[in-house]
């Protein structure tokens, strides 16, 4: 399902783009500024592609007021804390996104996951990322599947 996919990544070199993000160091820690949250946060690995991919969606023309970053969802009983949603302007849930670290690499797994918290917002598109891997799909309610996108969606 997932390995067949191979074809259809969303050609984006995020990690080409760290240098545009704004960083500080304090105590020997490096933390990273967040537009969305407007607060300085932690670096990690998974952060910095988080910032990556939140830089390319307000430069791509999704409002900032229209993203929320690490939000509970409750699947099946339990809190489960999404990476990013973005809202089209009647603040419809468009895009899912999971943020993982360039280290890991993107499999069915990570896919299930963003699936998974899917299920309880009905988002029409999914984006799975590490930096250098981009996946992003239409989801299909009605026949129960999905078609993998070579683009971004941007809401209309």
């Amino acid at each position: 399902m997932f390995y067949n996919t191979i074809n259809c990544m969303v050609e984006l070199d995020l990690l080409s783009h760290q240098s545009q993000l704004r960083t500080k160091q304090s105590n020997g820690q490096t933390y990273i500024w967040d537009e969305i949250r407007r607060k300085w946060l932690r670096l990690t690995p998974e952060e910095m592609v988080r910032q990556l991919i939140l830089q390319f969606l307000m430069e791509s023309g999704y409002s900032p007021r229209l993203i929320q970053v690490e939000k509970k969802v409750l699947y099946h009983g339990l809190d489960r804390r999404f990476d990013i949603v973005a809202y089209e302007k009647e603040l419809i849930p468009f895009l899912l996104i999971e943020c993982k670290s360039p280290k890991v690499q993107l499999n069915q797994a990570t896919f299930d996951q963003i699936a998974q918290y899917n299920m309880s917002l009905t988002v029409p598109f999914l984006w799975v990322s590490n930096g250098k891997q981009n996946f992003c799909c239409q989801m299909d309610y009605e026949n129960r599947s999905y078609q993998f996108l070579d683009h971004i969606p941007v809401p209309g």
